[in-house]
């Protein structure tokens, strides 16, 4: 366990359910949603606070796909390429979208952890293909041009967020 690591956000999320086996998936969840992924240092913390083994914890977080123990970024952008986005273009929009943030098949992630991209195999969401999520929230009848529009968008956002705070 690193001895830098601040445990206070961990702290307040254990707090909010039982220190019990069935808590499990929803705090790490939660750590996830805070910290964008599953740090290292949480495994030991969290198993010794609900009493449950490391190996098992570990084993959940690398069960669901959900789960990543990789840092992403703050804007985690899916790319689907189901057989209905594939059809309709999506490979251009993922290399697209790989190529304006220097990203490829195995660097997911932005330097600066603004920007994750990913692929998944279906979004569910067929009749609007090609599609892209961003934090959940569905971004239908993509091309490469839309995609640069939505970072340039993300990007912006950002700025302004950062001449607020």
């Amino acid at each position: 366990m690193k001895k830098d690591f601040d445990f206070s956000v961990v702290d307040s999320i254990l707090k909010k359910y039982p220190a019990k086996e069935l808590s499990t998936i929803t705090i790490l969840q939660d750590i996830q949603e805070y910290y964008h992924y599953l740090p290292e240092e949480i495994f030991p913390y969290v198993a010794k606070a609900i009493n449950v083994g490391e190996a098992r914890l570990y084993g959940v977080a690398t069960f669901y796909e959900n789960f990543s123990l990789d840092p992403k970024g703050k804007y985690v952008i899916r790319c689907c390429d189901g057989t209905a986005c594939h059809v309709r273009g999506s490979l251009p929009i993922l290399n697209k979208l790989r190529e304006t943030l220097g990203l490829s098949e195995e660097k997911k992630t932005t330097d600066d952890l603004m920007f994750t991209v990913e692929t998944v195999s279906c979004l569910g969401a067929c009749g609007l293909a090609p599609v892209l999520t961003v934090n959940g929230t569905v971004y239908p009848a993509m091309t490469p041009e839309k995609a640069l529009e939505l970072l340039d968008e993300l990007k912006a956002k950002e700025a302004a967020e950062n001449e607020q705070a």
